[in-house]
């Protein structure tokens, strides 16, 4: 039988991505090598899988009768190692998405963990906002995104990964108002649900209007913190020692966190990284909590 488990992966992410060149960049390889694969397990089978029309692909109705038949042959290959124990023939890619929250944080013990765990396995690793983050798990751009609430859309697998609160945070020697108002509050990108509640906060005092300072990345507001460029409310578990906490009455809600991802489909690796993600985090919270 010339059929092989490359051909099958091949099937199942062009009908997944609908394209030949995002397939062969999530198996790691080229669109000639991807486009080889379908036309090799279209032969052996006697059938015609997919038709490309001005760009785009879409399965045939024979293919879409076969579709069902290949994902069960690589759940069934997946569950042949997770049952042996020979987590070390799992050789492919786990495309991960984080926060920069998480990447501050406790992502290289997570990722160390990972390798001890799945020693052949490479992570590729994706720093983003929770909002891109979700895109990116929507379209099966990335296995799994540890990220934090809250979510445009539903996924089959959520693991909780703990909450984060946030502290009002400034230079030691910036003078700065009880109510915040004679300093710029620094905050994280426009369309993140910490602005928006910073922003709501604000608004509904009109009394007192702090000009809000966004920015894509929460560590950048971390870094103008430490400069004394203004003040912001970030997570305490990645304020670093030297900085003052302010006594301001109210702060932003924590921070809830999940590892998500597609539990349908995902292999044994991206649900085992999904566990050992919470069992990191949780470490963290309780290591920052007792100090």
């Amino acid at each position: 039988m010339s059929l092989n488990l490359k051909q099958l992966e091949a099937f199942v992410w062009v009908s997944d991505l609908a394209s030949f060149g995002q397939a062969a960049e999530r198996l790691g390889t080229t669109q000639p090598n991807i486009s080889a694969r379908i036309a090799k397990l279209e032969e052996s089978l006697g059938v015609t899988l997919m038709l490309r029309d001005a760009g785009s692909v879409r399965l045939t109705p024979q293919g879409q009768k076969l579709i069902g038949y290949a994902r069960e042959v690589l759940s069934a290959v997946d569950q042949l190692i997770t049952v042996s124990g020979q987590r070390g023939l799992y050789d492919g890619t786990l495309r991960l998405g984080v926060t920069e929250l998480v990447s501050l944080t406790w992502l290289r013990p997570f990722l160390r963990a990972m390798k001890d765990a799945f020693p052949n396995l490479l992570v590729e690793v994706t720093v983003g906002m929770s909002i891109e983050l979700e895109r990116a798990l929507a379209g099966r751009q990335l296995d799994l995104a540890l990220q934090n609430a809250p979510f445009a859309r539903a996924m089959s697998g959520e693991v909780f990964l703990g909450e984060y609160p946030l502290v009002w945070v400034a230079h030691p020697d910036l003078d700065v108002a009880d109510t915040l108002e004679n300093v710029p509050v620094l905050t994280h990108g426009r369309e993140t649900v910490l602005y928006q509640e910073i922003a709501a906060h604000f608004a509904g005092r009109t009394a007192i209007a702090p000009r809000l300072v966004p920015s894509s990345n929460l560590f950048s507001c971390l870094q103008m913190v430490q400069d004394g460029l203004g003040v912001a409310a970030l997570p305490a578990a990645m304020v670093p020692p030297g900085l003052r906490v302010l006594p301001y009455a109210w702060t932003p809600a924590p921070l809830t966190f999940f590892a998500r991802y597609d539990a349908e489909r995902a292999i044994d690796p991206v649900v085992a990284a999904g566990k050992l993600a919470s069992e990191i985090a949780m470490q963290s919270i309780k290591s920052n909590n007792s100090t």
